[in-house]
């Protein structure tokens, strides 16, 4: 049985809560179905900017140093995140504290100034981060994978957005952006923890008169084709690497499968990856293989940190592992073990107010359904070495694996020999 409640305002806005009576905190989350993929080429990291912005003042908390007293006055920690996908506010805080944190929420959702020279201020340090971000490859490289399998549309941009595009954003960017995007049709408020008896009603008295408006969607993820290898040339005493190949979408009827080939490949310390790569090899000092699907498209792939002076090994090791998966199927005691693997995972996170009100809004948002942590254990427990077998075939086929590279190399022909 299902620890979510469901329910819908009249202006479309909906409110997931999951009451766990022995918390002593509460964790409130305002995610919304709008993130980097809702750019255009011009407004391209507006999506990340506009999070900060939130921080920066209302009139009734007029500056940032207001809104982050008031939090920590409770005690409390607050933050924001944006994905390709959503972007998401959330406080964590005592329990009794409750509608402060759903208050200050709210006020940096619906009244927060965008005032244009705090905009001009937040430019240099939305510079900054950038420069944080490409001058670190083991993050930086993800983005550069991105690029060489979804080419130039919104899937393929970086998140953080593009320098000139930062510079030139204006407090009317941030308006028409906001004004597409940010209604209730698109807006989850969760609540996990000791959530209380009135939480509904609270919420509703915050955001129930938010005028409902209708949006448009997002352009939807085109087939990429452009070469299989994709090198960022960079001085370094470590190479990145990203070996992987196309997937399947969040909702695809294989997806608990998927997970379990990407669980047998790189989940954990025991993993086929991990073995492998650097216990038997000694070829990077952190490799892992996940799977990341977007609502419409997806990507099976491994990340490694290795040996400029023995990278071709390590590519030719990593590919093997991803072709074994589909040339034989998987022994059933390892099967089991990667079962047992993603359940103990799924459930560890579910064990906090905050992992169990990210579960349940990622569902309600990304695929608008009510999230129930009983089908995703069953999902995974139905899988058999068959399932996982297939899946690999349809994915890891002649010519289909995808590499992008970060390190001091510039010749892509040596390394697609290696695929």
């Amino acid at each position: 049985m299902s620890v979510f409640e469901r329910h819908t305002l009249d202006n479309g806005l909906r409110i997931l809560t999951a009451n766990l009576p022995h918390a002593q905190s509460v964790t409130c989350m305002v995610m919304l179905a709008a993130g980097s993929r809702y750019e255009t080429q011009d407004t391209n990291g507006i999506a990340h900017f506009s999070e900060h912005m939130f921080f920066k003042g209302t009139e009734r908390r007029p500056d940032a140093r207001t809104i982050a007293g008031e939090i920590d006055a409770i005690g409390g920690e607050f933050n924001a995140f944006t994905s390709k996908e959503s972007t998401a506010y959330f406080v964590k805080c005592a329990a009794e504290y409750r509608d402060v944190a759903l208050d200050v929420l709210v006020d940096m959702l619906r009244n927060s100034k965008f005032d244009a020279g705090e905009i001009d201020r937040e430019k240099g340090v939305i510079v900054e981060e950038m420069n944080m971000y490409f001058d670190t490859p083991r993050d930086f490289i993800g983005g550069v994978y991105e690029g060489l399998l979804y080419g130039d549309q919104p899937l393929g941009w970086d998140i953080i957005g593009r320098k000139e595009t930062v510079r030139a954003a204006t407090r009317e960017t941030f308006l028409s952006y906001l004004g597409s995007w940010y209604h209730p049709e698109r807006m989850v408020v969760g609540i996990a923890g000791r959530i209380g008896d009135d939480a509904v009603e609270r919420v509703t008295e915050l955001l129930g008169d938010m005028p409902a408006a209708a949006t448009g969607a997002p352009e939807t993820a085109r087939p990429h084709e452009n070469g299989r290898v994709e090198v960022f040339t960079k001085q370094s005493d470590q190479a990145h690497v990203i070996v992987g190949v196309p997937s399947h979408p969040l909702e695809h009827p294989d997806r608990y499968a998927l997970q379990m080939v990407a669980t047998v490949l790189g989940g954990g310390m025991s993993s086929r990856l991990f073995t492998e790569v650097r216990e038997r090899r000694g070829l990077a000092y952190y490799v892992f293989g996940v799977n990341h699907s977007y609502t419409d498209a997806g990507s099976l792939y491994s990340q490694a940190g290795v040996d400029i002076n023995r990278i071709d090994e390590a590519l030719t090791t990593i590919a093997a592992e991803l072709k074994g998966m589909a040339a034989e199927p998987v022994p059933a005691d390892e099967l089991e073990k990667a079962r047992s693997f993603a359940k103990g995972r799924f459930v560890l996170q579910l064990e906090s107010p905050q992992g169990l009100i990210m579960f349940g809004l990622r569902k309600e948002v990304l695929e608008r359904r009510a999230p129930d942590p009983d089908e995703v254990l069953a999902g995974i427990s139905a899988v058999t070495a068959e399932d996982v077998q297939r899946v690999a075939q349809d994915l890891i086929r002649e010519n289909t694996l995808r590499l992008a590279v970060i390190g001091p190399f510039d010749d892509a022909d040596r390394f697609e020999k290696l695929l």
